[in-house]
């Protein structure tokens, strides 16, 4: 009986306790909302824009480098002492100017010696062809064997190729003469020197002298999709100068305007894309090399087609589609086919029809039917605010009932 009346006492110590928790559960959560109407019951207040038959710029966007069209590295060809460096670090400078000159004396020793030897040679030359014309003579009057005749021939041979190989020396000596003096094989701008007045330079050094990079005109070397590809090759193959623009970083500021040049001549597996170079004047140098650019390539204009803004397509199970606002102030989903996209924009080429009220805001809360007010047109976003009596109106008609209420009576004056 005992054992029975304490298993009574446990069980509704228990309840107790959960009764107690239960109350205590609801004082913390506080008093709940009474239930009533959808938060959303009212209309919803988006804003739209208009389909419009237009002309639609194809542009195609990608990143791009600036890449010089010609690049040297000006390196010395003989070795000897550097005595004379008469350019300016940052010089712009013209194909045959004066850059450095090493010391030309010894190169002048060189030549000298390539000239004695070969008038040396010449004096033996001359002297053995006057032989020859004596030989010649006495033969006609038989004084002579032919064997005499044909050694002083052979001999005059053996004159004549030594003063060939002579003159190759003579020429490479003044070859190397003229190496002294470095100038400039392409027109550019200079880079920084690498190596000062006094120095010894040897043929070939890596680092060089200094570096000239051909500043205009100049390219930007710059990448797009194979799938974009068939956009480009129509109208290049028929000769058609499509316009690139570069843009900086930020794609604030337009830097530079050229043409396209040419297409690389195989895509990339690795990546899927396939390099272009564009062409630009770049006679205010805007472009410097090795700039990172936005580039936007220009294809072609389609004319009469429907675009609306890519915030405005929605992506569902049943493909894409957009939202309208209908004349009785409803909402009507649009399954439509996209084409071209270009700055934002996007062509429909198939489910809209021109002057239909595109919904681009507000979008989150729609459904097929919805009631909807519209409080500004998407094409201009200040429109809706220039009356702030009516700006008020409009978001308190927006809000459901109490909240509307609300908001109308704080706008009331005091009695």
């Amino acid at each position: 009986m005992a054992s029975f009346s304490s298993s009574r006492t446990k069980i509704l110590c228990a309840v107790a306790a959960l009764l107690v928790a239960g109350g205590l559960y609801a004082w913390l959560s506080g008093p709940q909302e009474a239930a009533g109407p959808s938060r959303y019951a009212g209309p919803v207040a988006v804003s739209v824009v208009l389909a419009e038959q237009q002309d639609f710029p194809l542009v195609l966007h990608a990143l791009g480098t600036v890449t010089p069209l010609n690049t040297v590295v000006v390196r010395s060809r003989v070795e000897g002492e550097l005595v004379e460096l008469p350019f300016k670090e940052g010089q712009a400078v013209e194909a045959g100017t004066l850059l450095a000159r090493i010391d030309p004396r010894p190169y002048e020793v060189k030549l000298a010696q390539a000239l004695g030897q070969q008038q040396q040679n010449q004096a033996q030359l001359r002297n053995a062809q006057a032989d020859l014309k004596r030989y010649q003579t006495l033969f006609s009057q038989d004084s002579i064997a032919r064997q005499q005749l044909e050694s002083q021939e052979a001999l005059v041979r053996q004159y004549s190729g030594t003063a060939r190989s002579d003159q190759a020396a003579v020429d490479e000596a003044r070859l190397q003469l003229g190496y002294t003096r470095i100038e400039a094989p392409i027109s550019g701008r200079l880079g920084l020197r690498k190596v000062d007045i006094g120095n010894l330079v040897r043929a070939g050094d890596e680092g060089g002298l200094v570096t000239i990079t051909q500043m205009q005109p100049i390219s930007v070397l710059f990448s797009l999709p194979e799938t974009q590809l068939q956009e480009v090759l129509p109208p290049l193959r028929r000769g058609e100068a499509l316009r690139v623009e570069a843009w900086d970083r930020s794609e604030n500021s337009l830097l530079a305007t050229g043409t396209l040049r040419t297409i690389d001549n195989q895509i990339d597996t690795t990546t899927g894309t396939v390099r272009l170079r564009a062409e630009f004047d770049n006679t205010d140098e805007a472009l410097f090399p090795n700039q990172f650019v936005n580039v936007r390539l220009q294809v072609r204009n389609i004319a009469g087609v429907i675009a609306v803004a890519e915030d405005a397509i929605q992506y569902g199970s049943r493909g894409t589609y957009v939202y309208i606002a209908g004349d009785d102030s409803k909402s009507y989903m649009r399954q439509v086919r996209l084409g071209p996209m270009s700055q934002g924009q996007i062509v429909v080429e198939d489910g809209l029809k021109p002057g239909e009220r595109v919904i681009l805001e507000g979008l989150d809360r729609l459904r097929e039917g919805r009631e909807v007010e519209i409080i500004g047109n998407a094409a201009d976003p200040g429109e809706a605010n220039l009356d702030p009596d009516a700006g008020s109106a409009a978001s308190a008609d927006a809000l459901p009932g109490s909240q509307a209420a609300a908001q109308a009576g704080a706008a009331a004056p005091a009695p």
